[in-house]
C-alpha cells in the first residue's frame, strides 16, 4: 500500500487556512480609516431579544461632538473635537492635546426599527440601543377559484 497523501485534500487545507487567515485580518481591519490619521473607535454589539446594544469608547469626547447616522443595517458613528488654542503669553513646554477623531461603522445582523433607536453618553462611553424590526409572521393565503 501507498501512503501518498491526494494533493487535492492538501490543496483544501491551504484554502482553509488563507481563509481564516483573510477573516481574522478584516476583523482587525473593520473600521480602520487608513491614511486619514483617525484611530478607530473601539466598539461592543450585543444582541437581546428585541434590540440591539452597541456600546462605543470615545474618551475624550463631548456629546456634541458625535454623530450618529443609522440605516436598516448599519450604524455609523463619527466623533470630532478641536482643541482651542488662546493666543496669548503662554509658553508651551509640551502640547500633546490636539485636533482628533474617530469614525465607526458596523454591519447590523437585522433591520432595526431607525426611528426608535435612541442614544446615551456618559463618561465617554456612547451607548445605541436599536430596537429589532418586527418582523410580519407568515399568513395563509385562501387561492380563490373553482
Amino acid at each position: 500500500m501507498s501512503s501518498r497523501t491526494n494533493p487535492l485534500e492538501e490543496l483544501e487545507r491551504l484554502f482553509e487556512r488563507m481563509s481564516r487567515q483573510f477573516e481574522e485580518a478584516s476583523r482587525s481591519w473593520e473600521g480602520a480609516t487608513f491614511g486619514s490619521g483617525m484611530e478607530p473607535a473601539s466598539l461592543d454589539l450585543v444582541e437581546r431579544d428585541e434590540e440591539f446594544l452597541v456600546t462605543v469608547d470615545l474618551p475624550g469626547f463631548e456629546r456634541d461632538d458625535v454623530d450618529i447616522e443609522v440605516t436598516d443595517h448599519t450604524l455609523r458613528v463619527e466623533a470630532e473635537r478641536e482643541v482651542e488654542t488662546e493666543e496669548g503669553d503662554e509658553r508651551y513646554i509640551r502640547r500633546e492635546r490636539r485636533q482628533a477623531s474617530t469614525r465607526r461603522s458596523i454591519q447590523l445582523p437585522e433591520e432595526v426599527d431607525t426611528d426608535a433607536v435612541s442614544a446615551r453618553m456618559q463618561n465617554g462611553v456612547l451607548t445605541v440601543t436599536l430596537p429589532k424590526l418586527e418582523v410580519a409572521t407568515a399568513r395563509h393565503i385562501e387561492i380563490e377559484g373553482e
